[in-house]
């Protein structure tokens, strides 16, 4: 990955409580860390408030005939479970 070099200001306080907990040679790499987390979980949320479908029903006809979406998962999840318990037996005999 590319790495562009930044300026920022911190306060003083927050850079020796930054030190005491990853180490001044770490900063860097710790403060990348939580911008990447804090820019997903920003990303996320712009998702989820999102008021457009992501998923359209159309073409998925097989689910909404299983009884809606839930109830497509349910039975996908039975059926997993069932073809694990069929492998845990066979390797059994």
């Amino acid at each position: 990955m590319a790495h562009q070099r930044t300026h920022i200001t911190l306060p003083k306080t927050l850079v020796a409580e930054i030190d005491a907990l990853v180490g001044q040679g770490q900063r860097s790499a710790f403060l990348s860390e939580i911008a990447a987390r804090e820019v997903k979980r920003r990303r996320l949320i712009e998702f989820l408030e999102n008021r457009n479908l992501v998923w359209n029903r159309e073409g998925h006809e097989d689910i909404d005939a299983a009884g809606g979406p839930a109830a497509w998962v349910h039975k996908m999840r039975q059926e997993a479970e069932k073809a694990s318990r069929r492998r845990r037996r066979d390797r059994r005999r």
